[in-house]
């Protein structure tokens, strides 16, 4: 079986772990419950196919203190209410609506270029998909960004200062699983409105078949076309397990600890996408969960029926995050959807 993973950038080679000169980090010493509204009423601190991937060709005081009042709103509700429509074509995104989304860039003959999505899970955390990074590029983050090409207010360019791939992905077999890379920001984001924290879901959270969910990104429009300019999104329903791992679907191909979103031939991830979220709200807790890092399409195109987008279940993969980022910084949901 041919693999192939969402990144415009090459293939990552075997396991990537490397560091620029370490930066002091902003961290909290702990957060409590959020209560009211929209936010959470719990929070812990924490025949064979080919597959094709998604990626495309101050003063540290004030800064603490706003990163503190900011933390205690907690994370998963956007400030800019996201467009919520059953429409199932891409539409550009209401900017900065998902704040938590993030763009990957690589730097090529002077040029800063668009290879990957992200989320946001900390103030100085990204996670993203295994297959966006190689270690022979140099990557920073683009954050609070909505326009890929024009100057922003809300957005700043991050470098990073280490990259930390799954040691158990092997980007020679994309459906082998743990497609999931950590980056460690040079310096903490500061949080507004239009740069907010990701909730991750509870260890274990398995999404009912058809549940509505939203995939972001700035891939390409369609097989072969152009990576858009603005932020798309796009409603995307979960196919569960049993109904993604049908012969005439995914199959054998489909393992555990990945979740299907679309297969409808109309909707589906495509390059560019790679690493970035699949949004899903959770209606107990009234905040969205990024339940899945976009990881594979089908080689026959980005909108085949019955091969949808595979995202890494970001629920199987708890304790490797809370192995590699400081568990007390990462906000888990604690119930499912």
């Amino acid at each position: 079986m041919i693999l192939f993973v969402l990144a415009s950038s090459l293939l990552a080679s075997g396991k990537n772990i490397w560091s620029s000169p370490s930066h002091s980090l902003c961290r909290d010493s702990g957060r409590s419950s959020a209560t009211g509204g929209l936010l959470p009423t719990h929070m812990t601190h924490r025949s064979s196919p080919c597959l094709f991937a998604l990626s495309s060709d101050n003063l540290i005081n004030n800064q603490l203190n706003f990163v503190c009042v900011s933390t205690a709103l907690g994370c998963g509700s956007p400030p800019i209410e996201p467009y919520s429509s059953r429409v199932v074509n891409g539409v550009d995104a209401r900017p900065n609506s998902w704040p938590w989304q993030i763009s990957l860039q690589y730097e090529r003959s002077g040029e800063w270029r668009h290879t990957c999505g992200g989320s946001l899970i900390a103030e100085n955390w990204v996670m993203t998909a295994a297959h966006c990074i190689n270690s022979k590029f140099t990557y920073r983050v683009f954050v609070g960004k909505h326009n890929l090409v024009k100057e922003e207010l809300s957005a700043k360019a991050i470098l990073t200062e280490k990259i930390i791939v799954h040691e158990k992905w092997n980007p020679i077999f994309v459906a082998f699983g743990n497609d999931v890379a950590l980056i460690k920001l040079a310096e903490p984001v500061v949080l507004s409105d239009q740069v907010q924290l990701a909730c991750l879901p509870a260890a274990g959270s398995l999404l009912p078949n058809l549940y509505p969910c939203y995939v972001t990104g700035w891939g390409r429009l369609y097989t072969g076309g152009p990576i858009a300019e603005n932020l798309q999104q796009a409603l995307m329903p979960v196919a569960d397990h049993a109904t993604c791992s049908q012969p005439d679907w995914w199959g054998s191909t489909l393992r555990t600890s990945m979740v299907c979103g679309g297969g409808d031939g109309i909707v589906g991830g495509c390059n560019g996408d790679s690493g970035g979220p699949l949004n899903c709200k959770n209606d107990q807790e009234g905040t969205w969960e990024v339940h899945g890092i976009a990881s594979f399409v089908s080689g026959m195109g980005c909108n085949y029926v019955r091969k949808p987008t595979v995202f890494t279940r970001v629920s199987a993969f708890n304790d490797w995050i809370d192995q590699v980022a400081p568990p007390s910084i990462v906000q888990w949901s604690a119930s499912s959807p």
